[in-house]
């Protein structure tokens, strides 16, 4: 069974950055090479929705209000994905999950960020 911890969460304040990274375990290098991997944020009220996602090829995909600002990687070797994110904003407030598609979906438990003065 694939299990994804997330790391890196924090308080920052804004114009800030912070590194969230995605350790999977329970996978091998040549497996987790396979996946999609994406993270998601859920901000209090809202729904979950979609920050960027990067394909097995490396191909990037970011939500509108992140492009330029976050920026996801893999290192397969690791069995780790990464979401750079600069220039935070309070808007970006809110719970960080990590997903890792392929055949299945696997999820994190989440980390918080927090953007405040």
């Amino acid at each position: 069974q694939v299990r994804l911890v997330e790391s890196g969460g924090g308080l920052v304040q804004p114009g800030g950055s912070l590194r969230l990274s995605c350790a999977a375990s329970g996978t091998s290098s040549m497996i987790f090479r396979l996946y999609v991997m994406g993270w998601y944020r859920q901000a209090p009220g809202k729904q979950r929705e979609l920050v960027a996602t990067i394909s097995r090829g490396g191909d990037t995909n970011y939500e509108d209000s992140v492009k330029g600002r976050f920026t996801i990687s893999r290192d397969n070797a690791k069995n780790t994905a990464y979401l750079q994110m600069n220039s935070l904003t309070p808007e970006d407030t809110a719970v960080y999950y990590c997903n890792a598609n392929f055949r299945s979906d696997y999820w994190g438990q989440g980390t918080q960020v927090t953007v405040s003065s």
